[in-house]
């Protein structure tokens, strides 16, 4: 899973899947989840995710993977 920041759109896009997208579904104002030909889950952006969620603090609680954090 990667979080990537977009800070000249203001959009969060949250990868989930390295498979490919072939359909894309806005569930909510702003809010985009992508599937792939499956129907599985592959990621979702969020635009001006500052005015919807908190990023001041990202928690990772009980993660069986290795985190590797990236600076801005």
């Amino acid at each position: 899973m990667t979080l990537n920041y977009d800070s000249t759109t203001d959009s969060l896009y949250i990868d989930l899947s390295s498979k490919p997208n072939s359909d894309s579904r806005e569930i909510s104002e702003g809010i985009v989840l992508d599937y792939d030909v499956d129907g599985n889950l592959t990621g979702g952006e969020i635009d001006k995710p500052n005015n919807k969620v908190d990023l001041d603090k990202i928690v990772l609680n009980k993660v069986p993977s290795e985190v590797e954090q990236l600076s801005a």
